[in-house]
């Protein structure tokens, strides 16, 4: 729990990763808004540009068709100084200059029959409105766009009296339109341009680069305040994940002095419960030597005394060393331990009580192991203990068989009452697979502060763990319970 709980604050901490995120949004909403920003520049552009060339051109129509309609009506009148102004006031406007650089080419086009005459002069022009029957000299330059356009939009333009204007993909403006003189066509005017509008286009540019660059700062001034308060954060983080830490580890070692001490107590009360029950014995023999039992007495007293050193033994080392357990100078009969167990331990305790029967039933065949006898005992002697503590109040009786089976190269052992049996819920495994009957401070006692549930567990750890057995604890159909031990012979 406390793992995931650290996993979740992983989850949802401030870090770098997030820093880089808000950088790469914000570096594409910036794409995005200048991409938006041309587009909508390029609109204005193209707008005004439109708007300011029809403005153009419509300026400049109107000011030639009136000095046209002055020289028709009043050129023949004027004097030869005022007439000389206004061929060079036209010819200003029909060649290009440095006062209009947008200005490329201009020429008037009169209809005469089919086709058109050009005339692209402004004395020429004079000499034409004071004279229309003057035979007209060719144009001083070619004009084949004016030509062409006036060939596919002459006639219409004529027709509707109406301006035509064609901007190209070189980005010149070709515009035609009539001129008028006392109510009826004379001609068609024809210019050819090029809009200007870098001056415009570069203060446009430069606006939107400041716009830009001020953007810019912003953003780098957001991240950079971003990355101080992250790493303040970070700091932060840091310190309490250290002291956390401290604290944790502080907590795990109180825990684990805590649990040596619970386990040294309880290793203490197990082994007064067996000391106080097997020095009763070794006490009740003494009182009972006689001469003629002395070598009997003797014998049970030294095995008494050897498994109290045993427990001590056990008392004092939590992992004991693997050659005190098992090792090859160890040649114990398994059925030779059962029968002391149950003749000098338990059948002196049923001596007082009348309501627990044994009956064994061992194999002869049944070889020798290469543990401890000691070991051993610590393991049957439980487990009886257990069958007879949980066999309710009724006449117990407690069956215990070995079996060799030579092809499979195994022995059994097995340890079965008639008794209430074991609680369903104590035979449920965990995740690893073991029983919760094995499970340390597991008992079926209704008795509250004593050490209780630590015989099963004991055997378990002894007999899977230390010895290499396989112990199994299951309910029999009839009724009580059934433990079962496995030995590998190789």
């Amino acid at each position: 729990m406390k793992r995931q709980k650290l996993s979740s604050e992983r989850k949802y901490r401030f870090e770098f990763r997030h820093i880089t995120i808000l950088f790469v949004i914000l570096i594409a909403f910036q794409l995005i808004l200048s991409f938006v920003h041309k587009a909508s520049l390029k609109t204005f552009l193209t707008n005004y540009s439109e708007k300011t060339e029809k403005d153009y051109v419509n300026q400049i129509a109107t000011q030639t068709t009136s000095t046209l309609n002055f020289l028709i009506k009043n050129g023949k009148h004027l004097p030869p100084e005022r007439q000389k102004e206004i061929v060079t006031a036209i010819n200003l406007t029909m060649q290009p200059n440095k006062a209009n650089p947008a200005f490329k080419e201009m020429c008037i086009l009169i209809q005469s029959g089919e086709s058109y005459t050009i005339i692209d002069q402004a004395d020429v022009l004079v000499g034409f409105i004071q004279n229309p029957d003057t035979i007209l000299p060719p144009p001083k330059i070619d004009h084949p766009r004016a030509l062409k356009l006036i060939n596919e939009k002459g006639k219409e333009l004529l027709a509707k009296n109406e301006m035509f204007s064609l901007l190209e993909r070189d980005k010149y403006l070709h515009i035609l339109f009539p001129f008028n003189v006392e109510n009826y066509v004379a001609g068609i005017i024809y210019f050819k341009m090029q809009p200007d509008f870098s001056a415009f286009t570069r203060e446009i540019i430069a606006s939107y680069d400041e716009t830009t660059i001020i953007y810019l700062s912003i953003i780098l001034l957001g991240l950079l305040a971003m990355y101080y308060i992250a790493t303040y954060t970070a700091v932060e983080r840091d310190e309490a994940q250290e002291a956390l830490m401290e604290e944790h580890e502080q907590h795990l070692r109180e825990q684990i002095i805590h649990e040596k001490e619970s386990l040294f107590t309880k290793r203490i009360y197990h082994t007064h419960h067996k000391a106080e029950k097997v020095m009763g014995f070794i006490k009740e023999d003494i009182r009972s030597l006689t001469p003629a039992n002395t070598e009997e007495i003797k014998s049970r007293v030294t095995r008494y005394s050897n498994f109290m050193s045993r427990v001590i033994y056990d008392m004092k080392w939590y992992d004991p060393p693997i050659h005190t357990i098992r090792s090859m100078i160890f040649n114990t009969q398994v059925n030779d331990i059962i029968r002391f167990i149950v003749d000098h331990i338990f059948l002196r305790i049923s001596a007082i009580n009348h309501q627990v029967a044994y009956q064994l039933d061992l194999d002869p065949a049944m070889p020798a192991v290469h543990i401890n006898e000691y070991v051993i005992w610590e393991i049957i002697e439980p487990v009886i203990q257990n069958s007879i503590d949980h066999g309710g109040d009724s006449e117990l009786l407690i069956r215990i068989q070995t079996r060799f089976i030579p092809s499979e190269k195994r022995g059994i052992i097995t340890i079965e009452d008639n008794g209430l049996g074991i609680s369903s819920d104590l035979l449920e495994k965990d995740n690893s697979g073991v029983k919760k009957i094995f499970h340390e401070n597991v008992t079926t006692k209704n008795v509250e502060g004593q050490n209780s549930g630590y015989g099963c567990y004991i055997a378990w750890q002894l007999a899977t763990q230390r010895c290499g057995w396989i112990m199994d604890a299951q309910n029999v159909e009839s009724g009580g319970c059934r433990f079962t031990f496995e030995i590998p012979f190789s």
